[in-house]
């Protein structure tokens, strides 16, 4: 099967979920859910997984996207972390490094999508 341009949109509405979903445990309106910060169960991490890795695991945008992805996991459990410690405002000013490596994997994505499609 090969990846189509809908792929692509559909990994990028899973980005946006994300940090949408990150927003509202920083805004009080969710629990933070601790599967949002696991590569293996985040839908992005899932759609690389699944759908990119086990045919074009061996294009190095894939192990940039992969990492890119961990990072912004990364920060935004540390986020939540503050959030959950009180630090509330500093919480939501780190959204701005998500939106870095959210914008990282949005070129790389871009990259592998021009590469493939």
């Amino acid at each position: 099967m090969d990846i189509t341009t809908l792929d692509f949109q559909q990994a990028r509405i899973k980005q946006v979920l994300f940090k949408s979903r990150l927003r509202s445990v920083l805004y009080g309106v969710r629990e933070a859910d601790p599967a949002l910060f696991r590569l293996s169960e985040n839908p992005l991490g899932q759609w690389l997984q699944t759908i990119v890795k086990p045919k074009y695991g061996a294009y190095p945008e894939v192990r940039e996207i992969e990492r890119a992805i961990q990072n912004m996991l990364d920060a935004g459990q540390k986020l939540v972390r503050q959030y959950q410690r009180g630090q509330i405002e500093e919480s939501r000013a780190g959204l701005d490094q998500v939106d870095v490596y959210a914008a990282q994997i949005e070129r790389l994505l871009g990259k592998l999508e021009r590469g493939m499609v």
